[in-house]
């Protein structure tokens, strides 16, 4: 099991910066080469720019009233709850459908009753 961790491309795992104009403020955020895929895959499923992703995930979660004090771990759990949701059926994984035509309100109902069934 580990050769398929540990044996994989290290690039995926370098970090690298990137600066996003978020409300007219230029913003770093360092990630890992992995989730920066899985962002761009996310964006590019609705037909957004990264950056214009990160802009939207950032103006919704504050509507929302998240406290997004670490941003970059927010984006990292948005990545990994993207793969993990179309891992276990609840997202289709064909590019072509778009993540905003989906229900998300039944989506995050599927999310909550298997992770309550699944501790």
């Amino acid at each position: 099991m580990c050769k398929l961790f540990v044996n994989s491309d290290p690039s995926l795992w370098q970090n690298v910066t990137r600066s996003v104009r978020i409300d007219g403020m230029v913003t770093s955020i360092r990630l890992e080469n992995i989730f920066w895929f899985t962002l761009e895959e996310i964006a590019q499923r609705d037909k957004l720019s990264l950056a214009q992703m990160i802009v939207k995930l950032n103006h919704e979660a504050l509507a929302a009233g998240h406290d997004l004090e670490n941003f970059t771990s927010f984006l990292r759990v948005c990545a990994m709850r993207y793969l993990h949701l179309q891992t276990i059926g609840m997202l289709p994984n064909s590019p072509d459908i778009s993540l905003a035509s989906l229900n998300s309100e039944r989506i995050l109902e599927q999310e909550k009753r298997y992770f309550e069934t699944h501790q």
